[in-house]
């Protein structure tokens, strides 16, 4: 009897071990890591979706921005800091050759009714763009120095096939609206990665 209670305190301090690792773990990751929910929805006229994203992300406020240089950097620091590096935009409508109207991401906006905006719980509402496939659904992006445009942001909500590395597309109400815009030199500045 004696050797069972042994055993049975032995067990129970390892289970109490592995159990107070495993707090410990999760409470210095909750540092690292804060998990916040974004609400976000459609403001189509037509139809309205909501949805609920985990969002892993600093706070660009908090953070310090980094100036990157190529495509490869901006993938590397922009998951933990803002990034702001140089691109071209050049514009798009939803009547494009190849394109349905509905954006790539979800919650896959209805962009035919003329609608360019997407109500963003953090920050508010926003243009819509196209982005490099690398860059995740969510993003947001601070646009400054296009031309024609005081500095805004927008969110990355859709693909396209020429969309690559630091070219963005903006979403225009139509193809002949966005012809206007040509291909603009802008900078960029990535305030949150993805959802």
């Amino acid at each position: 009897m004696k050797k069972k209670n042994e055993r049975n305190l032995v067990y129970i301090s390892r289970l109490l071990v592995v159990i107070m690792f495993i707090i410990g773990f999760f409470m210095i990751m909750s540092d690292s890591f804060k998990v916040y929910t974004n609400l976000t929805y459609d403001i189509s006229k037509n139809r309205s979706v909501k949805a609920i994203h985990l969002v892993s992300k600093y706070v660009a406020e908090e953070t310090e921005t980094k100036t990157v240089n190529t495509f490869s950097e901006l993938l590397q620091y922009a998951k933990t800091n803002p990034v702001k590096f140089q691109g071209t935009m050049t514009g798009y409508g939803p009547d494009c050759i190849g394109c349905s109207g509905y954006l790539a991401c979800p919650p896959r906006h209805n962009a035919k009714n003329g609608n360019i905006y997407f109500n963003d719980n953090t920050y508010g509402t926003i243009r819509i763009i196209a982005g490099d496939k690398s860059i995740p659904c969510g993003t947001i992006v601070k646009v400054e120095g296009l031309r024609k445009y005081d500095a805004f942001y927008a969110i990355v909500l859709d693909r396209g096939g020429a969309i690559k590395g630091t070219l963005f597309d903006l979403l225009y109400t139509s193809s002949s609206e966005a012809i206007k815009l040509g291909r603009a030199n802008a900078t960029y500045t990535i305030v949150r990665w993805g959802w």
